[in-house]
């Protein structure tokens, strides 16, 4: 099995073997590139990397630009400063001609850590959702990362690639599929179905680990595209499982929660429940302890299956 690694060290790798690839890939930074990794693909391609200083809403307007002539460009900053700082040029500049902008955003959620508040972006999912034509990757680990990167170059239009900042163990197989839009299956049961997304995907199997040896067969779904959502699985998973249960580093609102509960309204009764930030801000410390202190553990999962299985 692959080592394990930063999301963002593994999307500086896979920005520089797509460069190798495709000479029409062009990336942009905010004076970032040391922490979003983009300075490896700076490093092997000089003269396709532009820093634009802390300017987000420049960049993102340069960004259309290189759209429209014929480049396939990758913009990059912290989570917080790309979705929400430069909101206005992504909607107007680039969702709503249709550029051809890809956006690897790193940082996200509360395993910004010590930032804070401030930097953790806990609303960057619901922004991007909203805005038509936008497709969403919330990878799971350093493959899925990967294999989001070379998924979105291929796709004509916008798309947002969530990236964390930790160190994460890998999840998934080389051989695993990775189509936007269709679910991964990771493990099957019919009592209740665990659907997770990103770094939640982790602490969902553990769950269903320990769910299995209290005889509750525990379904999880690695939901690495947020839009399109893969409505079909969420129905069937509502079909075969008593109870849905969602999990995100990420609002309820407006994030996978509030996808999967969009897909489940007027077409099942099956009971469901949405772990993720509970309309709160983040705040300052290690993550392992604020995915505790917000809910966000394999334990959180568990007892929250228990719950609506009573």
């Amino acid at each position: 099995m692959a080592e394990g690694k930063s999301l963002r060290v593994a999307y500086g790798e896979a920005l520089a073997e797509l460069g190798a690839q495709n000479d029409k890939v062009v990336v942009l930074d905010a004076d970032l590139s040391h922490a979003t990794m983009t300075s490896i693909f700076a490093a092997q391609y000089p003269e396709r990397f532009f820093n634009f200083g802390l300017a987000e809403a420049n960049m993102m307007g340069a960004a259309a630009g290189f759209a429209h002539s014929g480049l396939i460009p990758f913009a990059s900053t912290f989570a917080l400063f790309g979705t929400g700082r430069a909101y206005e040029q992504i909607r107007n500049s680039i969702a709503y001609p249709k550029a051809n902008v890809k956006f690897g955003l790193s940082h996200s959620g509360l395993s910004v850590g010590e930032d804070g508040g401030s930097h953790q972006s806990i609303e960057d999912i619901a922004l991007m959702r909203v805005l038509p034509g936008m497709t969403i990757f919330v990878p799971c680990d350093p493959l899925e990362t990967k294999k989001a990167v070379f998924a979105a170059a291929a796709i004509d239009g916008p798309v947002y690639i969530r990236v964390a900042r930790p160190v994460v163990d890998v999840i998934t197989v080389e051989d695993a599929p990775f189509i936007p839009g269709v679910a991964n299956i990771m493990r099957e049961g019919v009592d209740v179905c665990i659907i997770a997304t990103g770094l939640m995907v982790k602490d969902a199997l553990a769950a269903s680990e320990e769910l299995g040896q209290k005889g509750i067969g525990a379904s999880v779904v690695n939901m690495h595209t947020i839009k399109p959502l893969d409505v079909d699985c969420v129905l069937q998973m509502a079909q075969t499982c008593k109870a849905i249960v969602t999990t995100e580093e990420h609002s309820v609102i407006g994030g996978l929660g509030s996808a999967v509960a969009e897909a489940l309204a007027g077409q099942s009764s099956v009971k469901f429940a949405r772990i993720g930030i509970q309309d709160k801000f983040g705040r300052s410390g290690k993550p392992e302890d604020l995915f505790k202190a917000y809910g966000l553990t394999a334990l959180d999962i568990e007892r929250q299956c228990l719950s609506l299985l009573r």
